[in-house]
């Protein structure tokens, strides 16, 4: 099964969330749900980018280069273009 890089936003709060997991649809309703600690205070959450890879290791790697500033410029790339 492969696991996933995602980025998550908040229109209500305009907040950015990035994480990994192997099952998208059910990470995402987790999220929604309140069972996530840090997202529990500014749902909705929706899904706006993800990557998928052969393994957790690289789904981590991923997420670790989203949360630095050269990821996040990416990261804008990404978005506004869709």
């Amino acid at each position: 099964m492969p696991f996933y890089t995602y980025v998550l936003y908040s229109p209500v709060h305009e907040r950015y969330y990035k994480g990994h997991c192997q099952n998208l649809e059910n990470r995402l309703k987790e999220h929604n749900r309140g069972n996530t600690k840090s997202t529990r205070a500014f749902p909705p959450w929706e899904l706006i980018y993800f990557e998928e890879f052969p393994t957790r290791k690289e789904a981590i790697k991923r997420e670790r280069y989203f949360k630095t500033a050269a990821g996040r410029r990416f990261l804008n790339k990404c978005v506004k273009q869709k």
